[in-house]
């Protein structure tokens, strides 16, 4: 029996990149680590959408509610700055938040700059879909993912999402069945 290929929700969070004033850096960065780092089929649902809380927790109601994305990934408005309000828009549409995620990626962080502790990365379930904030900076996103990959397929498979396999040099935990 196939497996159903796993949908992943990639969502740029940037004034400027959605007013095509910038270009997305985060969201390609994002897709080109999970391109690496997943083994099995999937395929990308993006969205880039202006620093607003109604914009980033529409996108993610979508992504996880209409799209049945497994995993949705978000990079930028994790900062201290006014305009900064994805965990806010991330815990408004969650039932559950996962703090470990954050508290990871933080230190992960902390080992390269000492501004890490500036950062509110956060994550959270809603229904099926596991949600994980990242910041925007392309070379943070693959610090932040590496760091909390390995546990992301198992957190998926908790909460009903479709299967992950992980590869390309990092290996996911799952305990080991009876």
């Amino acid at each position: 029996m196939n497996k159903p290929i796993a949908k992943i929700g990639i969502v740029t969070v940037s004034d400027r990149a959605s007013a095509g004033v910038y270009e997305d850096l985060g969201g390609p960065a994002i897709k080109d680590f999970l391109t690496k780092h997943l083994a099995n089929e999937w395929t990308a649902v993006g969205r880039v959408v202006p620093d607003e809380v109604a914009a980033v927790s529409g996108a993610l109601i979508e992504l996880a509610d209409a799209e049945n994305c497994c995993l949705i990934v978000t990079t930028g408005g994790t900062g201290p700055a006014l305009r900064d309000i994805t965990p806010e828009a991330t815990e408004a549409v969650c039932t559950k938040m996962m703090p470990g995620f954050g508290e990871l990626m933080r230190q992960v962080s902390l080992q390269v700059v000492p501004t890490a502790i500036l950062s509110r990365q956060t994550a959270g379930i809603r229904g099926a879909s596991l949600i994980v904030n990242l910041p925007g900076k392309p070379s943070s996103i693959a610090e932040c993912l590496t760091a909390v990959m390995p546990a992301v397929p198992y957190c998926v498979d908790l909460i009903g999402g479709a299967h992950l396999d992980v590869g390309g040099g990092l290996t996911a935990f799952r305990p080991k069945q009876k």
